[in-house]
């Protein structure tokens, strides 16, 4: 298989749309690589979806999963169409002997008890292809906060706790509070409980209400949140990321908005701030106008300012090594 490498290497600074006019260069097979591009994160990507791509890149990762393995996904409001669909993960999660983790949701709707939730995790056909777990439903688990600014502490399903290893499997897309949802809103948000997600969405004011924190606030408290996950979990934690159906909303909304833009591929990294960034950038660098709408939700919530503070913390890198596989 023939790679190429396309090296993108982009800050918040450049434009008001983050990396509209940043350059991507592609290396020439004569060209040694400099010293930092070879110790930049690298990001792997498909243009192609398919169940075949989605195990291949895991391999491209090079980090094997062991022991009890957990496959964070969203399971998909009730209503909803744009969530992973079971056929595409299938071949990975069952290569990797996963259980499909999720935690009930803090907005009402169709998953905040757990039978309702396996319930809708059943209908859209996740438990016919692996177990589901719903990680909070047998209580809670507290994981510290290193270096935070409003949290010191993110509440987790207690059953995250039982897992050796993680795969954040994400579905990339808009969001209507944080911009843009990927692999850090998976493992912040996604990973904790109902009363963690209160406290992610409050800036750390409360269990019991999502508060009216300052926009920035509740971002960076996501990034906070996430980074409590990536250190728990260490090197046992991988980042995949499927950038299709790309509505502005997320799969937590039962009445999505419909894709105004085409699919753009398979990414995956090791680090997943460069992940984040570079879903974002290829949703800029593309050549479908219907990509307006999306950028217009990421950045009319600040949606970046995520990555921002995720890099501060130090979780990751915003400049990355964009490797494309097909």
């Amino acid at each position: 298989m023939k790679k190429s490498i396309l090296t993108i290497m982009c800050t918040m600074l450049l434009t008001t749309f983050g990396c509209a006019n940043a350059q991507t260069n592609q290396a020439s097979p004569q060209t040694e690589p400099s010293t930092a591009e070879t110790t930049l994160p690298k990001v792997y990507f498909y243009k192609e979806i398919s169940s075949e791509n989605l195990i291949k890149i895991y391999e491209a990762l090079g980090r094997k999963t062991e022991g009890k393995v957990a496959v964070k996904l969203s399971t998909g409001e009730p209503g909803g169409h744009n969530f992973l669909q079971p056929a595409l993960i299938k071949d990975l999660v069952q290569q990797v002997g996963g259980t499909i983790v999720e935690c009930n949701t803090a907005y009402g709707g169709g998953r905040s008890d757990t039978k309702s939730h396996l319930k809708a995790a059943a209908d859209h056909g996740f438990t016919a292809i692996a177990p589901v777990v719903i990680m909070d439903a047998e209580g809670e688990a507290e994981l510290p906060v290193k270096g935070g600014k409003h949290l010191t502490r993110n509440i987790v399903g207690k059953d995250f706790l039982n897992y050796d290893f993680v795969i954040i499997l994400s579905h990339f897309k808009g969001h209507a509070m944080g911009g843009f949802g990927g692999a850090i809103k998976n493992m912040s948000i996604g990973i904790a409980s109902s009363n963690g997600k209160r406290l992610i969405h409050s800036a750390g004011a409360s269990t019991t209400n999502w508060g009216n924190p300052a926009q920035d606030d509740f971002l960076e408290s996501m990034a906070e949140a996430a980074k409590a996950v990536a250190d728990h979990c260490g090197q046992n934690i991988i980042y995949i990321s499927v950038a299709n159906n790309l509505s502005v909303d997320c799969d937590c909304d039962s009445s999505p908005a419909d894709p105004q833009m085409g699919d753009i591929g398979i990414l995956a990294s090791l680090d997943p701030v460069a992940l984040d960034r570079a879903c974002t950038d290829l949703v800029r660098s593309s050549k479908d106008y219907g990509k307006i709408h999306l950028i217009e939700r990421i950045d009319s919530r600040h949606g970046m300012h995520t990555l921002d503070h995720a890099e501060a913390l130090g979780m990751g890198s915003q400049k990355y090594e964009l490797v494309t596989l097909d």
